[in-house]
């Protein structure tokens, strides 16, 4: 991916409106908007419904269902599993719900209790076998698939001191990521048994975060993640240059590399790495950024990487910006959804190979 310099512009597609509060959270069916199969987006809001929207054959979206009637509190979390077929949406009203579809319709198909209160976040791992959950009440969930849409918690980890704002599965190895509004992040991993246990906390050292860690994001090769946070800055952590410690998996420990501070002056509440590299935040200023690493810098081999902000889409919302996610088959593809109810589908242009 190269930058064409002075060209990089972020530009409004279509607005897809009917939520009738903010909207939390997006997600993309990641088999969709390939091989004629249109593009299919997710969106939950605290109208306690859930939105489907998909691409029409002149390439605008249009909602074609409507997930309302189950969850009785705001709906903050979507995830599709990896095979497409099963959305889970996870509420305040302490309960994650998973759906299927059906021909043009979705079905609620399973609900998973046991959390004391409000749900935050919701992820399926690479292999769909397990899903994550975690919550208000400190902890995290996992959730094993049994067979007939059935759901099995088999760990509920214990590690955090606060309110848990987000779980993420690595995209290829069973391994989980959590960050918390006690300022940390954690990695579980299991034992070799059916036992969890967090493998590592970051954030404990002068290099973690001051405030509540709200959101992360993987790259696409899995070596390398980004956090966001109440504290204003982005951190980039690098796993891929730890081999006396790396695990059977090839994995090492996580360490800081990078902080990008100075941008942004209100909390960073989203964030999300496109497969070409670049890094979308979304902030409570209702500004969008994007960020890339300077592949040029002649000091990379002694100081480690760097990244720069290329481009900034101010007013990109006329509220705070809750999600940014990039189109996994269309990385020049942008979503935002924000407190003032809209979804927004951005086109990315100036970039070239």
């Amino acid at each position: 991916m190269e930058l064409a310099e002075g060209k990089l512009e972020l530009r409004e597609r279509q607005r897809l409106e009917g939520h009738m509060d903010r909207v939390w959270s997006l997600a993309w069916n990641p088999v969709t908007g390939v091989g004629g199969v249109p593009a299919m987006l997710a969106s939950c809001s605290g109208d306690k419904t859930v939105r489907i929207w998909q691409q029409g054959p002149s390439g605008s979206f249009d909602c074609t269902a409507v997930l309302e009637d189950t969850h009785t509190r705001t709906v903050r979390s979507c995830a599709w599993s990896p095979s497409g077929k099963l959305l889970a949406t996870a509420s305040f009203d302490a309960t994650t719900a998973i759906w299927e579809q059906i021909g043009s319709d979705f079905e609620c198909v399973a609900m998973l209790e046991g959390h004391e209160n409000e749900v935050k976040s919701v992820s399926w791992n690479a292999s769909g076998s397990l899903i994550a959950t975690c919550g208000r009440d400190k902890s995290v969930w996992i959730w094993e698939m049994q067979s007939d849409n059935e759901f099995e918690c088999v760990s509920v980890l214990q590690g955090h001191t606060q309110d848990v704002k987000m779980v993420q599965w690595h995209p290829f190895i069973d391994v989980l990521v959590s960050v918390s509004y006690d300022n940390s992040i954690k990695v579980w991993a299991e034992d070799g048994g059916d036992d969890w246990h967090c493998a590592q906390s970051l954030g404990e050292a002068s290099s973690g975060h001051s405030s509540t860690v709200w959101a992360l994001s993987f790259n696409e090769h899995g070596d390398r993640m980004v956090t966001c946070s109440d504290d204003l800055t982005l951190k980039i952590w690098d796993t891929s240059e730890n081999p006396s410690q790396a695990s059977g998996d090839g994995y090492g420990p996580w360490r800081h590399v990078c902080t990008l501070s100075g941008y942004h002056d209100r909390t960073i509440f989203s964030v999300n790495w496109s497969s070409e590299g670049l890094i979308a935040s979304g902030a409570g200023d209702d500004a969008i950024r994007l960020f890339a690493e300077n592949k040029d810098n002649p000091l990379r081999e002694v100081d480690g990487p760097s990244y720069s902000m290329v481009l900034k889409k101010k007013a990109a919302h006329v509220m705070d910006v809750n999600s940014v996610q990039w189109n996994p088959k269309d990385p020049r593809v942008l979503a935002s959804a924000s407190d003032d109810g809209l979804v927004k589908i951005w086109e990315l242009t100036g970039l070239s190979q």
